[in-house]
């Protein structure tokens, strides 16, 4: 049995320490290990699902924003935008 795809560190090592304890070759009952490893495989996916999930949600669109809020969001992002070095383009000198 080889480990499930995409576990964390910390899945990771659950799923070792409990493969070490309870594996039947040292000793454990396979029943209890068959189910064990179902139980850590599904909550590994669910784990999965839960981390992935804040990428599929619906974009909420806020409104009403007062205009003197909006105006402050749009200075602030073109403030960062011109702040940020690019790669593509030599930073601007003042040739006179």
């Amino acid at each position: 049995m080889s480990e499930p795809e995409g576990m964390n560190e910390e899945e990771r090592a659950a799923y070792r320490a409990f493969v070490r304890d309870h594996h039947p070759d040292r000793g454990g009952d396979p029943d209890f290990f068959v189910a064990g490893l179902a139980r850590l495989r599904t909550q590994a996916r669910v784990n999965r699902e839960n981390e992935n999930r804040r990428y599929d949600a619906p974009i909420e669109v806020l409104r009403g924003l007062p205009f003197p809020v909006r105006v402050a969001v749009a200075a602030i992002r073109t403030v960062k935008r011109r702040n940020r070095t690019r790669v593509d383009r030599p930073p601007h000198s003042q040739e006179s």
